[in-house]
């Protein structure tokens, strides 16, 4: 039976990718990082969307807090927020976890090769994304060659698989392919500001709207707070 651990952060991209592995894997697990972000929203979503899928759900804590250097583990740097969606400039913006995914796939190669896993399914996304330079394909490649060399692959096969989808899909792609999977993307969490009804001015929020926009659809996480403020 083919097995797989999916990088679940509760968001709509590795909500999505939860879903494309269910169809390709007979056994997915999946693994969420509580890593000292801002707020915890992001883990309770993937909570339930895991519970709902019946896919075992393991929760590895790191502190990245103590590190630094990010608006989203450090509440004296302040979310950015935005009329418009940002043009890229040189280097990541303040919302920028260091190396964050970094810290992710080697603690998830960890994981999985305790478990006899030999893919790591996850929804990096770069086109309808934050310009952070832990989601191109060079740095999914360059842990891909760290990783086989590092862990016991390095004696021989099986190798591990990064398997990284989505990498060159539109946001509004990746929506449309969720759906059509069966994604509720009610049960997300996009925003960075962390509070339950989304700001609709970082980032992630705005990048989030656009590719509704460009599917023709409507957020159903932002209809779930409509029909609540109406009652």
């Amino acid at each position: 039976m083919k097995k797989c651990v999916v990088l679940l952060s509760g968001g709509l991209d590795s909500t999505t990718v939860l879903f494309w592995a269910r169809k390709r894997y007979g056994d997915v697990r999946a693994l969420t990082f509580d890593y000292g972000q801002r707020h915890r929203l992001e883990v309770r979503m993937a909570r339930r969307t895991a519970g709902r899928l019946g896919v075992d759900l393991s929760v590895l804590r790191v502190d990245l807090a103590a590190v630094g250097g990010s608006a989203l583990t450090d509440p004296a740097i302040a979310v950015p927020r935005h009329k418009g969606i940002p043009r890229l400039k040189n280097g990541p913006p303040p919302t920028y976890v260091p190396f964050r995914n970094g810290v992710f796939l080697a603690l998830a190669a960890a994981w999985a090769e305790a478990r006899g896993i030999t893919d790591i399914v996850c929804g990096f996304n770069v086109i309808d994304s934050p310009d952070y330079p832990d989601t191109r394909r060079a740095f999914v490649r360059a842990m891909s060659r760290a990783i086989n060399t590092g862990t016991r692959a390095a004696y021989g096969p099986p190798r591990m698989r990064i398997i990284a989808p989505f990498l060159t899909m539109k946001k509004s792609e990746i929506i449309r392919l969720g759906l059509s999977l069966g994604a509720d993307y009610s049960a997300t969490s996009t925003c960075y500001a962390g509070g339950k009804k989304p700001c609709g001015k970082c980032s992630a929020c705005l990048l989030r709207a656009r590719a509704f926009r460009e599917a023709g659809l409507r957020d159903p996480l932002l209809r779930k707070f409509r029909r609540k403020e109406r009652r």
